[in-house]
């Protein structure tokens, strides 16, 4: 455009890909960047925590990648297969796929919505994924990766099927519980291997449903087989891609898995009793096709595999992604209790399949964002869903950066409404809205709109150590070294730090305005050190338009549309690229105040999302220790006025600790003096185990393990007679 003055050079601006020219390919011979996010599950709507802890994560390093000019691919879909998507169709009336249709296009709105800007959203319900699936699992067969292991297993009468842990419920063998699930005691917290180790089971579905122990044969995945090849893996990637601490792989690339007991990793099931699942493939043994016959393939091995089946629906060139290690980086973006399929099974997977697959470079996985003093609870309706947030009238721009500055990258961290209006009003609009405005909003009624500075001024690279004025060179090296921070912090996917770090170079925008007095009497007095002084702001609120574009994007367009400047790329120190002569647009506010005397708006939300906790704490029936775990929440005007929340919540905390430590004692009360010495011996010679790995104490570590997997067999043996025992 003739009213553009933008400087003209190789790499400024950003490389916007025209979706008509065909898919993203990676380019040989330079670094090309293969981003996923964990697959939601299809059957419910995602809240706030799951959204930051994959999905709008992996946009944010998508988006910074896209600003290098990197060749980048960001793949997600809703992983569909499964026991809870079978039941909650059989509950509805639909059919599986069905169900999974409608919730995969809430999905889709809500990450429109989020401006997700997934290269693919897919889904794991189609003919590719069902083609790569069966082919992974038949080149585990062929390589000698699987083994059929027989085992008891809770099965319906009524129904004619096999129960899934989430679908059994019973008495708590510890603590003597009666809503314990098939797969841990909500009480007393306790873990079970299979939901034949609760006392009673009973049907969730149907309580009148009888229910008794089959065996069921499966095949099980070699771990034990794959570990040494998985741990040589594991220790060159975590230093190559420089993960970060995360709960599974130790620092010096130790595998840390709770049901190892120390005896390294042991054979998985891989396959279940369902209908609704890819169907275990025919591998041409009579023996184990009769075996596997009706049987479907676990639904955490075919979910990540739907990474490269989403691509395949994408491209027919899926393999120059998925295939193509030398030259395409992995990095994958999950909440904490995704990482073992991430870190173990996965790759374990690619690894025993044999071909030249695209391996993990860099795993970010995020802790718990909780709500206010509670958690996320779609039953208890407590929390903002994504298909709420759009409720509050607040864009999408804010929702983003306030979630990002949240992100529970180290430990778990809260979303509160006095912090997200805090976050508007103090930060976005008092900050980076301020300055554009200001900048922008001179430049509009001084200069009738044209960027002042000397004519025919060919701008480029600031070097700070050539610049007479003190304050312009003290500026120049200050924003340097925040671009180089900022870049740091966001290639190590610490976003939460890089957003921190986008802020502080804003603010130094502001600070550098005050320093030089920008008003109109320098307009007046200094004309020319004024329009130096509008000239370098200009241009870094230039570079801000990119250093904000992985956060909110719609907020980079609009900073871009005031500047009437196209987008460019994320520069590694300061330069003059908008110059003299250049026509500006108008200038918008960024941000509107949300408007909080005495804290209304605070309370409105909280009241709306059910997130105080006096509302929350009366739920009928109410869960282990009177926490609110189950039932529907009362209106707010239902519920008669209390005292203090925070006080009322930490005397319900202490409860509930409370009931728990008395449970455990009851528990520990009740069992036999030989199932307590067994368990003393087990967790001895775990320790064992531990200290001759370590080299702390000597043995034989072969044997050690031997003797601890005799002892846990012993163990489980017993617990087995006593449970038949207590049926009797």
């Amino acid at each position: 455009m003739s009213n553009q003055k933008i400087r003209q050079a190789e790499g400024l601006l950003m490389e916007v890909r025209d979706k008509s020219e065909g898919p993203v390919l990676p380019k040989k011979g330079q670094r090309n960047v293969l981003i996923t996010s964990a697959l939601p599950y299809v059957n419910n709507v995602p809240h706030l925590g799951n959204i930051i802890g994959s999905t709008l994560s992996a946009d944010v390093f998508a988006r910074y990648s896209r600003t290098l000019n990197v060749p980048t691919l960001y793949i997600c879909g809703t992983d569909e297969y499964g026991t809870a998507t079978e039941t909650k169709a059989l509950e509805e009336g639909v059919t599986p796929l069905e169900l999974c249709t409608k919730f995969h296009l809430l999905h889709t709105e809500i990450y429109e919505w989020f401006e997700i800007g997934f290269d693919k959203w897919g889904r794991t319900s189609t003919h590719q994924h069902t083609e790569i699936t069966q082919e992974i699992y038949k080149n585990l067969h062929t390589n000698g990766l699987f083994r059929l292991e027989t085992s008891d297993q809770t099965y319906c009468e009524d129904d004619k099927l096999f129960l899934a842990d989430r679908f059994v419920e019973g008495t708590c063998p510890n603590c003597g519980y009666d809503d314990a699930r098939g797969d841990q005691c909500d009480k007393c917290s306790l873990t079970f291997s299979s939901p034949t180790a609760l006392l009673h089971p009973r049907c969730k579905r149907n309580k009148n449903h009888t229910v008794s122990v089959r065996p069921s044969t499966h095949a099980c995945l070699r771990l034990d087989i794959l570990q040494p090849r998985l741990e040589q893996w594991l220790r060159k990637a975590q230093a190559k891609g420089r993960w970060g601490n995360n709960p599974v792989i130790t620092a010096e690339g130790q595998i840390v898995e709770p049901r190892m007991l120390g005896e390294g990793l042991r054979p998985s099931a891989v396959t279940r009793d369902l209908k609704w699942g890819v169907e275990v493939p025919k591998v041409g043994n009579q023996d184990e096709d009769e075996a596997m016959e009706g049987k479907v393939i676990y639904v955490w091995f075919d979910a990540p595999i739907g990474y490269p089946s989403i691509t395949a629906t994408y491209t027919d060139k899926w393999e120059e992604w998925w295939k193509n290690p030398d030259d395409v980086e992995l990095y994958q973006f999950m909440g904490k209790d995704n990482v073992y399929f991430h870190t173990v099974l996965f790759p374990a997977m690619l690894l025993g399949d044999g071909d030249k697959w695209t391996m993990l470079h860099n795993i970010s996985s995020t802790q718990y964002l909780n709500y206010e003093d509670t958690k996320f609870s779609k039953s208890r309706n407590v929390g903002v869903f994504g298909n709420n947030a759009q409720e509050t009238g607040q864009p999408s721009s804010v929702w983003r950066y306030y979630l990002i500055s949240q992100r529970p990258e180290s430990q778990d961290s809260a979303f509160l409404w006095s912090n997200f209006i805090s976050a508007n009003n103090n930060e976005l609009l008092a900050n980076l809205g301020n300055f554009v405005n200001r900048v922008i909003k001179f430049v509009n009624a001084k200069y009738d709109s044209v960027v002042p500075g000397p004519e025919g001024f060919a701008g480029g690279e600031v070097n700070p150590d050539e610049l007479s004025n003190k304050t312009d060179a003290e500026f120049v090296r200050d924003v340097n070294s925040r671009l180089a921070e900022f870049a740091s912090h966001m290639d190590d996917t610490k976003l939460r730090s890089g957003l921190a770090i986008a802020m502080t170079i804003s603010s130094r925008g502001n600070q550098y305005l005050q320093d030089s007095g920008l008003d109109n009497a320098l307009l007046a007095n200094e004309p020319e050190r004024c329009a130096q002084v509008l000239l370098n702001a200009i241009n870094l609120i230039y570079v801000l338009s990119v250093v904000f574009h992985p956060f909110m994007p719609t907020t980079s367009t609009d900073i871009l549309r005031q500047l009437n400047a196209p987008a460019r790329s994320l520069p590694s120190r300061f330069s003059i690229d908008i110059l003299p002569g250049h026509v500006l647009g108008k200038a918008e506010h960024l941000f509107k105040r949300i408007d909080n005397v005495n804290g209304e708006q605070e309370k409105k939300w909280q009241k709306r999302f059910g997130g105080d906790a006096v509302v929350a704490d009366k739920v009928t029936p109410p869960g282990p220790g009177g926490h609110p775990e189950g039932g529907s929440v009362p209106k707010v005007s239902e519920i008669p006025p209390v005292g203090d929340k925070k006080a009322a919540h930490a005397a319900r905390m202490a409860q509930i600790a409370k009931d728990k430590k008395a449970a455990a004692k009851a528990a520990e009360a009740n069992k036999s003096q030989e199932e307590k010495d067994l368990e003393a011996k087990v967790e001895a010679q775990g320790k064992r185990v531990a200290a001759v790995k370590k080299g702390t104490a000597e043995g034989n570590a072969d044997e050690e393990m031997a003797l601890a997997k005799t002892l846990k067999t012993e163990l489980a043996e017993l617990r087995k007679k006593l449970k038949e025992a207590s049926l009797q």
